[in-house]
């Protein structure tokens, strides 16, 4: 026997919708627990920390970049490109490498400047995150 316009299944309403003591059985609260909440927090600061301590390291990369391509082009020997980093490095407070670490070639009358060096950063007990760069100036 078909269904009339009048009747409605046994779990439906007339609006249409479950009704209120059927709907708080089935359904479950949805959000985020306290414990969900602390630890999502705790991954959000130390993020933030990583990242605040992270900032000056990459900082003082674009300054050695910056220095080390500007005493290529403005020196022509090895120890006038290394004073002129130097001297850069004291502007800039570069305390991570020096002239003195410095590859100078020449390739093709063109000074080329190559560094490399590493930076770390302390996390928690034992553990470092460790940054390493390596540039070439052209």
């Amino acid at each position: 026997m078909g269904m009339h316009a009048h009747q409605l299944p046994p779990d439906r309403s007339a609006a249409g919708t479950v009704p209120a003591c059927r709907a708080a059985r089935r359904s479950r609260q949805r959000g985020l627990s306290f414990i969900g909440l602390v630890f999502l927090a705790v991954i959000a600061v130390a993020v933030f920390a990583i990242g605040g301590q992270s900032v000056p390291v990459f900082l003082e990369y674009q300054a050695i970049r910056k220095a080390a391509t500007k005493a290529s082009r403005e020196a022509t020997t090895v120890p006038e490109v290394r004073a002129a980093f130097d001297r850069a490095a004291a502007i800039d407070n570069i305390s991570s490498i020096s002239g003195n670490d410095l590859e100078v070639t020449k390739r093709n009358d063109k000074i080329v400047v190559t560094f490399a060096y590493s930076r770390e950063i302390a996390l928690v007990g034992p553990a470092y995150l460790v940054y390493r760069f390596r540039e070439q100036t052209n």
